[in-house]
């Protein structure tokens, strides 16, 4: 997998995530607010206010999430297994992954951790390990954000097969995302299912979307749990 990102990143990663439904459903930074908005929400729904926790961003590739949310958090940090995806992370902590399998980080640093569209770029067979891993790093008490493409929505389906960049990806579903976590030990806070509206239609549909947000139809998903 490193040198798989590695050629992306050389390729044009942005450039080669383009896909003609993914651009008439919204543009990139679209999907980046939507999951930052969420995140947000989540913590301080479970936890405290952002500005006072720290967050870690597991698989953070260029760093985008993390630099559109530093200001709302108190400390942000990333890691990454490909460097070359990690070059342009200007101005943030982050730490290249050695190991899929291991964190970078040490012994419960962080209050929220995140890995978003990651674990289907991990092998079945790291995934207990990482899970494991970012267990280790929470602070007790701490939350555990998976977010990842839903297997269930038949346009998600079409643009991970036609996307280069995922031609090597095992796509999980919820259910799967809350078993791993429940292995590492995790109490599961909620699953919520997003992306059901194209963003010129979100500003009047947000409330809808949060009315559906329990059905497992939405094209994304976000499971939430705590290191208890």
């Amino acid at each position: 997998m490193p040198a798989e990102f590695d050629s992306y990143a050389a390729a044009g990663y942005r450039k080669l995530l383009q896909d003609p439904l993914l651009d008439r459903f919204a543009d990139s930074r679209f999907f980046f607010e939507r999951k930052l908005t969420l995140l947000r929400s989540c913590y301080e729904r479970y936890a405290k206010p952002t500005q006072s926790a720290s967050w870690l961003d597991v698989g953070c590739g260029e760093g985008t999430l993390l630099q559109m949310g530093k200001k709302y958090f108190g400390e942000v940090a990333g890691c990454d297994i490909s460097a070359g995806m990690i070059e342009g992370c200007e101005g943030l902590d982050i730490r290249q992954q050695v190991s899929p399998r291991r964190i970078p980080f040490e012994d419960q640093s962080f209050d929220l951790v995140t890995a978003v569209c990651v674990y289907h770029h991990v092998d079945t067979t790291d995934r207990p390990f990482l899970t494991a891993d970012i267990y280790r790093v929470l602070k007790p008490r701490g939350l555990f954000c998976i977010i990842e493409h839903n297997p269930l929505n038949p346009v998600t389906r079409l643009i991970v097969r036609r996307s280069p960049i995922d031609s090597r990806a095992q796509l999980l579903t919820s259910r799967k995302a809350r078993s791993l976590a429940r292995v590492a030990q995790m109490k599961i806070l909620s699953t919520r299912y997003f992306l059901y509206f194209p963003e010129r239609l979100y500003s009047r549909m947000a409330a809808a979307e949060e009315m559906l947000s329990l059905f497992p139809l939405g094209g994304q998903y976000a499971v939430i749990c705590r290191k208890d």
